[in-house]
């Protein structure tokens, strides 16, 4: 779950606290750049740009969860799940550095695929390596993730952790960190037997 409905949570949440603070960085980077001031409406299109491309980003990555789970596997498709979120964490972690709120839009549209990639894996792969006994309860690990997901992000962006201006593009590339621990630990963890069964026809590996 930490880089399956984890990611999607810490995401959704993780944008509210630095609003203000990525709103200024906008208005900075147009001044220099234009050698004029943005109007209040530009500043809004590109915090709207900012918030609803993750949904786009969720949606390209959904379509693509079924290919690539039948494609490469479960796991490798979770581990997959891993490189729009570390180039998310990149981009948006290096934009102010780099004087660029575009940057900013281009992360949040790799971690929309993230989610929408890790989200609908984690409940496929959840599911099919579950014990029958325990379906129920594994499943149910994807919003028990989610609402991990929004608490952390949200209790990252308290003023006594990283909602301060100085630290919000490290509180905004926070989603690297859970991606790097599934990427060490995933690779231990076995295939889902149904892959193995059906889609790779490999019996012996199912059993």
């Amino acid at each position: 779950g930490i880089g399956g409905g984890f990611q999607y949570g810490l995401q959704v949440s993780v944008i509210n606290s630095p609003a203000e603070y990525i709103k200024s960085f906008i208005h900075e980077t147009w001044l220099k750049r234009y050698g004029s001031s943005p109007s209040k409406e530009m500043i809004t299109l590109m915090w709207s740009f900012i918030v609803s491309i993750y949904s786009i980003g969720g949606l390209l990555g959904s379509s693509s969860a079924g290919y690539l789970a039948v494609r490469f596997g479960r796991k490798k498709a979770m581990l997959f799940a891993n490189i729009p979120a570390l180039l998310s964490a990149a981009l948006m972690g290096l934009s102010r550095l780099c004087g660029s709120f575009e940057m900013i839009i281009a992360g949040r549209l790799s971690s929309g695929v993230c989610g929408g990639l890790a989200l609908n894996i984690h409940l496929m792969y959840a599911g099919e390596c579950a014990p029958q006994n325990l379906r129920g309860l594994i499943a149910i690990t994807a919003s028990t993730f989610i609402a991990a997901g929004k608490f952390v992000g949200l209790a990252l962006g308290l003023r006594e952790v990283l909602g301060v201006e100085a630290l919000w593009p490290i509180l905004m590339a926070a989603n690297a960190l859970p991606a790097l621990v599934q990427l060490l630990t995933l690779p231990f963890f076995p295939d889902s037997p149904r892959y193995l069964l059906i889609d790779k026809k490999d019996k012996e590996g199912c059993i």
